[in-house]
């Protein structure tokens, strides 16, 4: 079943990154003020989405998401990948070692 990556810009510029398998009906949650986060946020902007093949590989790529400075963010919703790989640095300045899934 296809789910989707999305991400909102809320009232107080904030930006509302989730997963959702149905994302018509959990935009119109929104619109109605059903998720606690933005009903108190409102209004808010559609800025982004990616559909994934599995709910599993959609949640995974969320919380990497979720973790990402409001810079990197804004670079994934440009499709700027570049930008994206140059702000994956970790906190002194040093280009973080892809993983070899050795440990």
């Amino acid at each position: 079943m296809p789910s989707w990556v999305y991400i909102l810009r809320c009232s107080d510029s904030s930006y509302y990154t989730s997963v959702t398998s149905n994302i018509e009906r959990r935009l119109d949650q929104h619109y109605h003020g059903e998720i606690g986060y933005t009903a108190s946020r409102k209004p808010f902007e559609f800025l982004w989405s990616d559909e994934f093949a599995h709910i599993d590989d959609a949640i995974a790529f969320e919380k990497k998401v979720k973790g990402w400075s409001r810079a990197k963010k804004e670079a994934l919703m440009r499709g700027d990948w570049a930008d994206v790989q140059r702000l994956a640095k970790s906190r002194d300045g040093t280009k973080r070692r892809p993983s070899t899934g050795s440990g």
